[in-house]
């Protein structure tokens, strides 16, 4: 009765000591996918000259009009030209599909000014227990990795389909980091004084979309065809997408959007699946 009683114990006391274990682990601050972030962003700035090139009149003067006014509404003219590209979001409400409750998430991303490469992390919580997403592009390819407890691997998603979902969020982004729209891999087309349709080709794959401005120039939407969705059962199916920007504030002689969603346009409705507010942008300076 005895050993049978010292047995309970110590099963009891090994299960406490994992229990305990695991939340050290949870709310340590160190996490590997976090370091793999930050050592892909380190690997891209090691490559980066940094000078004093200015964006000019001449640096414009090719692209449609209503592009060329978003330039002078945002007061890029004149300013230094952007390396690379960093955005912090906070509190994001953001759901992976319509049944699905909401999650809070924070999300940093990283992108580079001279190709199409992007790095970003996600960060949250279910049940308490952490979890987190690093979507990466690089060299034409797009991979989707999803990590719960720090340390086992859920999802880890590669394809030409991701490819150009990742290479087509670049394009949706590239008004953010201007010196990424002067690249020769993005075409420009007018079609109105207000919409502007843009295509972007790297390493065989090519993605388009819609650029829709205000009178001020101002860029408001972009919406595309070419992206892909996965429902929560795996089905994938093409639907149409769009990110809205809002809320332009200006600091240090540049007005940035402070307000960004992204939405399914589904047959059923619009899902509104990241909804972020009072983001930051930071760039390193060529």
């Amino acid at each position: 009765m005895k050993k049978g009683i010292k047995i309970i114990l110590w099963i009891l006391g090994a299960i406490l000591f994992i229990l305990l274990a695991a939340i050290i682990w949870f709310n340590l601050p160190y996490s590997p996918m976090k370091n793999q972030f930050e050592k892909l962003v380190d690997s891209q700035t090691e490559k980066m000259h940094f000078g004093d090139e200015v964006f000019t009149l001449e640096d414009i003067a090719e692209l449609p009009v209503p592009v060329q006014k978003h330039f002078q509404y945002c007061g890029y003219i004149g300013q230094k030209k952007m390396s690379n590209m960093k955005i912090h979001f906070r509190d994001v409400d953001f759901i992976l599909s319509p049944m699905e409750n909401k999650l809070k998430i924070d999300y940093t991303q990283f992108n580079v000014a001279d190709e199409p490469v992007r790095f970003a992390i996600i960060d949250t919580g279910i049940f308490g227990i952490p979890f987190e997403g690093l979507d990466t592009f690089i060299d034409g390819q797009g991979s989707m990795k999803g990590v719960i407890g720090k340390a086992i691997t859920i999802f880890d998603e590669k394809g030409e389909s991701l490819s150009r979902a990742t290479l087509v969020t670049c394009l949706a982004e590239s008004l953010l980091i201007p010196s990424f729209a002067t690249n020769d891999f993005i075409v420009w087309e007018e079609i109105d004084d207000t919409n502007v349709k843009a295509t972007i080709s790297y390493h065989g794959i090519s993605a388009s979309g819609i650029f829709t401005f205000d009178e001020n120039g101002a860029m408001k939407s972009f919406t595309t065809d070419d992206r892909e969705n996965v429902d929560a059962n795996g089905n994938v199916q093409k639907v149409r997408w769009s990110a809205i920007i809002e809320d332009y504030k200006e600091k240090d002689g540049i007005k940035y959007p402070t307000s960004m969603k992204a939405i399914w346009h589904y047959d059923s409705g619009d899902v509104v699946y990241f909804d972020g507010k009072d983001f930051e942008i930071e760039y390193d300076y060529k």
